[in-house]
């Protein structure tokens, strides 16, 4: 077993909370006189701990066995999208038929908290789902075009799909990620979907897309913003979230700056989730 760890101030608690999210080997540890916390993230295998290291520096160690304890998620209940989709964490089969027929007319997603965020419970994720509906509404054919920035568990991906996405592409620079979330799709028994891993500053990409959704650290989506304004259509959308409140300035700006037009945006507790579409040229 193997442990990443890093020393981070404790003003970004929040942005390391959302990261990890849902993966229930991640803890975040505050330190003696409140000014600093202690991220960790204990992995299966040295090559996972040090992929997190070359995203986020930090320190990586082998553990002793007697020094594991293996830590759990507790199950959230389930969450409502719009009145298109059930969110949940349940594996068990029969509590998931139990819960298509307590919600006929509902796609059930099945999300189980694993080594990647995203499950859908947290706020950025759950309002990047309520958008995704919006924006398929606004749809006038089927089969358009969508892009997953930062997959995480690959939950927008597969909900694009059901919601009558034809090209689906999702991508995460975490290996585990992609592994996990290549697990939800075949779960979920979706098709269609172009899983990889790749960072969204080194991809090659000369498509464009009619909707991206985004849910990436502020200071990623800030440099990122131009790339996304070359991968979409003209007439497309843009879902932003990961934003801590008080980024969302910065945010805001940089989208405006770079050719976007601001739709409405969602505080969620202390995060903030956008639509964007594109400014009239």
């Amino acid at each position: 077993m193997w442990v990443w760890s890093k020393l981070s101030a404790v003003k970004w608690t929040d942005a390391w909370e959302e990261r990890f999210y849902g993966n229930p080997n991640s803890v975040i540890s505050e330190i003696k006189g409140g000014k600093s916390i202690r991220v960790e993230v204990y992995c299966e295998g040295e090559e996972e701990a040090l992929k997190i290291q070359k995203q986020f520096g930090g320190s990586v160690r082998e553990l002793k066995k007697a020094n594991w304890v293996a830590m759990s998620a507790p199950k959230a209940e389930a969450i409502l999208i719009r009145d298109r989709f059930v969110i949940s964490q349940l594996e068990d089969e029969k509590e998931i038929e139990k819960l298509k027929a307590k919600h006929a007319g509902r796609d059930v997603i099945v999300i189980p908290a694993e080594m990647a965020f995203g499950t859908g419970d947290h706020p950025t994720t759950a309002t990047c789902l309520r958008r995704l509906v919006d924006c398929s509404r606004e749809q006038e054919k089927e089969g358009w075009s969508f892009l997953d920035l930062g997959t995480g568990s690959g939950v927008l991906a597969i909900a694009a799909r059901l919601l009558g996405a034809g090209e689906v592409k999702a991508f995460d620079f975490d290996a585990k990620a992609v592994e996990v979330a290549t697990l939800n799709i075949e779960r979920n028994g979706v098709s269609d979907i172009a899983m990889f891993e790749e960072d969204v500053f080194s991809w090659k990409n000369r498509k464009k897309f009619k909707v991206i959704a985004a849910n990436l650290f502020a200071a990623v989506l800030i440099e990122a913003l131009p790339l996304m304004r070359k991968w979409i259509e003209q007439d497309g959308r843009l879902i932003l979230s990961g934003i801590l409140f008080e980024q969302w300035p910065d945010v805001e700006k940089t989208a405006g700056d770079c050719g976007f037009e601001l739709l409405s945006h969602t505080p969620k507790g202390k995060w903030v989730t956008a639509t964007f579409d594109v400014a009239d040229a």
